[in-house]
């Protein structure tokens, strides 16, 4: 039952609350992925705040993923340091 791939709408948000962080890595790209095909090229992806070891994880994983033309943490109106914008390549 763990195993079993979980489906949820893809939009140009990502919420990582529900996901492991080992979940991140494969994660991340893949879902970029689909968001191309579905001509999103601007995600936000809520990491949240906390000791901000999630979002370090997740800036280093976006500097590694091809499809990422670049990211910057959120400003006050999309989430501020608990969330990074995403922008993907066409």
């Amino acid at each position: 039952m763990e195993d079993e791939p979980i489906e949820f709408p893809i939009s140009d948000e990502l919420d990582l609350h529900t996901f492991r962080p080992k979940e991140v890595k494969e994660l991340l790209p893949d879902y970029f992925d689909l968001c191309r095909e579905k001509g999103i090229y601007r995600v936000r992806v809520i990491h949240g705040k906390g000791t901000g070891a999630l979002r370090e994880y997740v800036h280093a994983q976006l500097r590694k993923t091809e499809s990422v033309e670049r990211f910057e943490l959120g400003d006050e109106t999309s989430g501020g340091w608990g969330a990074t914008r995403v922008w993907l390549k066409r």
